[in-house]
């Protein structure tokens, strides 16, 4: 941290933070009716769903039901709390997870937070999308906007300004890094974190949030498809 201050304010929030747990529900299936899709939730605590009780209200599963209103979605979702890009990097190199059209990612957050140098944050970046597009069949790889974790209500000042810049630096760069890759879409995140839509962490999404974030990525497919109606999927 780039004052005293600010590192002492974030081993305190580290250590009285409340910590919530992901939420129950399924992790992979199918549902609708329609043309095949299929999807791969990636990422974080976010991505997981923290902040609500069950996957039927978190980002996977309001999403999942925004496509199915005119799709067969098969879809999964791959996330833990804590979880940063590089643990991302380990489990496309490691496991199988469903080879998926369209893949949602949630990442970067931690790495803000866990003081990743920014150069190295982009060398996984990159190599998360050469995994998505080379190895797993992705054809659109919508990557959430870092958060603006300088409205975060948890973090106090200075760290919440001090991570609240580093966060925009981050986010540019993943920008940068995903117009410049053929699957890479950047998929923003101008949502409405009034604290009474946040959960009661003061630092995850409450169901609003989720369902404002699914239905923009739902949109963003939906746009892509528009313009490949020739384009066929996949099954994993």
């Amino acid at each position: 941290m780039q004052y005293p201050h600010a590192a002492l304010q974030a081993m305190h929030v580290k250590k009285t933070a409340m910590v919530l747990p992901e939420p129950e529900g399924k992790r992979i299936g199918q549902s609708g009716v329609g043309k095949d899709i299929s999807l791969l939730v990636l990422g974080d605590s976010s991505a997981a769903g923290v902040g609500v009780s069950n996957q039927n209200d978190a980002l996977t599963g309001q999403l999942v039901s925004e496509l199915a209103e005119d799709h067969r979605v098969s879809w999964q979702l791959i996330a833990q709390s804590g979880a940063t890009t590089g643990w991302a990097r380990e489990v496309l190199l490691q496991e199988n997870p469903l080879n998926a059209q369209f893949v949602v990612v949630a990442l970067g957050v931690n790495d803000v937070k866990n003081g990743v140098p920014l150069r190295v944050w982009q060398a996984r970046i990159q190599q998360v999308l050469d995994l998505l597009a080379d190895r797993h069949g992705a054809s659109g790889i919508y990557w959430s906007a870092l958060p603006p974790m300088g409205r975060f209500p948890l973090l106090p000042d200075p760290l919440r300004q001090l991570l609240g810049q580093r966060s925009d630096r981050f986010d540019a760069a993943l920008r940068g890094l995903l117009e410049r890759h053929p699957a890479g879409r950047h998929l923003p995140l101008d949502l409405d974190l009034d604290e009474s839509h946040m959960a009661s962490d003061g630092f995850h999404p409450g169901p609003l949030i989720y369902k404002q974030w699914a239905q923009k990525a739902a949109d963003m497919i939906r746009d892509d498809q528009d313009l490949n109606k020739g384009a066929t999927t996949l099954l994993g």
